[in-house]
């Protein structure tokens, strides 16, 4: 394992199987929080809110130009693309640049 400039780690699998593509998001990550909005995608389920609540505060207080933007959905395990607030599911991500979504379980 080692750690380079930026705080982040390379790990290596014991079971020496490495695949020869390597991994890579769906979407490019941003440099820094600061200056950013972020999402927060809160799901029906009671304990959701209070989790996002304290992302929410530990992000402003480590990057304090941070924005937020909430967006709470009541379907259960269902996407909201595929329902009737697709729409507004779709402008809220345009709004963001990151995203953090719990299960509030």
């Amino acid at each position: 394992m080692s750690n380079d400039a930026d705080g982040q780690y390379e790990v290596l699998s014991p079971w020496a199987v490495v695949d020869p593509i390597p991994l890579r998001g769906i979407a490019t990550r941003v440099d820094s929080l600061e200056g950013k909005t972020i999402g927060l995608f809160k799901n029906f389920k009671r304990a959701a809110r209070p989790m996002l609540e304290v992302v929410e505060r530990e992000l402003q207080k480590k990057y304090p130009t941070t924005r937020f933007s909430w967006f709470e959905s009541n379907a259960a395990n269902v996407l909201e693309t595929e329902t009737e607030n697709k729409d507004k599911f779709r402008e809220w991500v345009e709004g963001i640049d990151a995203a953090v979504a719990v299960v509030g379980d």
